[in-house]
């Protein structure tokens, strides 16, 4: 059964995965390049994901996490590490984290198993030499260079970034790997492909001459006279190539035979690492999920059909939104995903089910709620995962993501479209876990909904609310619009949630794609609506 994790990946991998169980590694991790996508914090009691989009990493435990490396079988990457720490900057504490997880991406892989990690230019120096160290420097197979953007107008001082780095390494010698092709230029085609056979089919003219002597391939065809070293196929297969209208027999006969080529039944030019075909999602593209590391399913599929093969298992340690997952299940191949975001696990459920509905391979997932005590267990641990998790469960966007600060009064926010004309509604979210619920957190809550402009409002709470808190929901009245009636204020209980209930919105909810990246005055990035 395929399986999807919330946790981080390292504990994953030590407790869950067996070793050399795993045929492909596709890793997607974050760059440390500042741009706010991933951020690792260290917790008392469990190491969380707290702000989505955020990739600093940072350990309270460095120097236990290195001494953990410190052994027979790490002894070479922690004599790296332990340089890295004294020219490497606040790089340090990413390289650490990094490398203790390749390592176990390098256990859990079969011999004849492959590993892809993608990179940008600002680690992917780093992360070659730690791959180096622990797959051997002789399994090192390419450095794939992604076009993923075009070149900008707004760029100063420097050369536009618009590439990333996907380092490919296989675990032995003896590792699976099919070759890929791409298509074939307009202009190659015109200039290549000049004749049309009698049925209309496009095709070129192929040497069959023998690059050396073949005496025994030496015989004249059809009054053609070989050449002198012979044809490159026996008298049988000359014969066969001729009844299936492969031969180009010119009229003089004093010239040579030649092989066609039709167009169509060319796999094109073979794949070199220079990938400039596969673009980037953008803001109409169907698969666009409102995730900012999120990669198109085609770079995936051709990274899946290079080194793996139906039936295969396909782990992602950083799964994010599910692309490897999703082109595992489409390609059937075996998955393994795992994620510390509660949003993340959701998101990729989510994109399961509307992806390939009922006939989705059977698989489960582990450390997500699936119950009340399971839900109630996240928020003792981390209220932060458990406030993304809830609000990701209802597509609505998380307005900290779990961050330590001030969310201005609403947890989450939600966008609806209400009628054929595309007019939307602004939601406001509010989550409360285990304290007691009053009055004054619904009065709260609709105090920021004015501020914020939202036309209604959807208080979650594990409590039951009390008497006068639903007596301010039915006070506040209904919303109106397009012909339909809401009501202002909601309650959900996650006791209601897991019977199946959910609020009364518009059907069609477009919070995701409607989320884009913004720059906050801090430096940092976050998705707003």
């Amino acid at each position: 059964m395929n399986r999807l994790f919330l946790g981080d990946c390292l504990e994953v991998l030590k407790g869950e995965v067996d070793t050399e169980s795993v045929d492909l590694v596709y890793i997607d991790p974050p760059f440390n390049s500042k741009r706010n996508y991933n951020i690792f914090f260290d917790d008392s009691k469990i190491h969380t994901q707290r702000v989505a989009f955020e990739d600093t990493w940072s350990f309270k435990n460095v120097s236990d996490s290195l001494e953990e490396l410190n052994t027979l079988q790490t002894e070479d990457l922690f004599k790296l590490l332990k340089v890295y720490s004294e020219v490497s900057g606040h790089s340090f504490p990413y390289l650490v984290m990094m490398g203790s997880r390749i390592v176990e991406f390098h256990r859990v892989l079969k011999n004849t198993g492959s590993f892809y990690i993608h990179l940008d230019p600002t680690m992917s120096h780093y992360i070659k030499t730690i791959c180096d160290v622990v797959f051997g420097h002789g399994n090192f197979r390419n450095e794939i260079t992604w076009v993923r953007t075009n070149v900008h107008n707004d760029v100063r001082g420097k050369y536009d970034d618009i590439t990333d780095v996907i380092l490919f390494y296989s675990k032995s010698d003896d590792y699976y790997f099919s070759t890929q092709f791409t298509g074939q230029s307009d202009e190659y085609i015109q200039d290549k492909y000049t004749h049309v056979s009698e049925e209309g089919r496009k095709y070129r003219l192929d040497n069959l001459t023998s690059p050396n002597p073949r005496p025994n391939l030496t015989y004249e065809y059809k009054g053609y006279k070989p050449p002198s070293f012979g044809w490159r196929v026996s008298r049988e297969k000359m014969e066969q190539l001729d009844q299936e209208g492969r031969l180009h027999l010119p009229k003089d006969k004093s010239k040579r035979i030649q092989l066609r080529r039709f167009l169509e039944e060319t796999k094109g030019l073979p794949l070199g690492n220079v990938w400039t075909d596969i673009p980037p999602l953008n803001s109409q593209s169907n698969e666009r999920l409102g995730y900012p590391t999120q990669k198109p399913k085609q770079l995936l599929d051709r990274i899946l059909l290079s080194s793996s093969q139906e039936g295969d298992v396909v782990l992602d340690g950083f799964c994010g939104c599910g692309t490897t997952l999703d082109s595992s299940e489409g390609l059937k191949r075996k998955w393994i995903g795992i994620d510390i975001s509660p949003l993340s696990i959701s998101l990729v459920k989510k994109r399961l089910e509307k992806g390939y509905g009922s006939s989705v391979s059977k698989y489960e997932v582990r450390g997500f709620p699936t119950d009340f005590p399971s839900a109630v267990k996240l928020w003792e641990e981390n209220p932060f995962g458990f406030q993304d998790w809830w609000l990701t469960e209802l597509d609505v966007l998380s307005t900290t993501y779990g961050k330590k600060g001030s969310d201005k009064g609403l947890d989450g926010q939600g966008l609806y479209v209400v009628d054929n004309k595309g007019t939307t509604v602004k939601v406001g979210f509010q989550v409360k876990g285990g304290e007691k619920v009053q009055s004054k957190d619904m009065d709260s809550l609709l105090g920021t909904m004015e501020k914020h402009k939202c036309s209604m409002g959807v208080f979650l709470t594990v409590t039951p609310p009390t008497k006068p808190m639903m007596e301010t929901v039915v006070e506040s009245g209904f919303f109106g619009v397009s012909g339909f009636k809401y009501p202002r204020l909601q309650v959900l209980t996650l006791e209601d949630f897991f019977s199946g209930k959910r609020p009364k919105l518009p059907s069609t909810n477009i919070t995701y794609k409607s989320a884009k990246p913004t720059k906050k005055s801090s430096g940092e990035l976050g998705l707003d609506l």
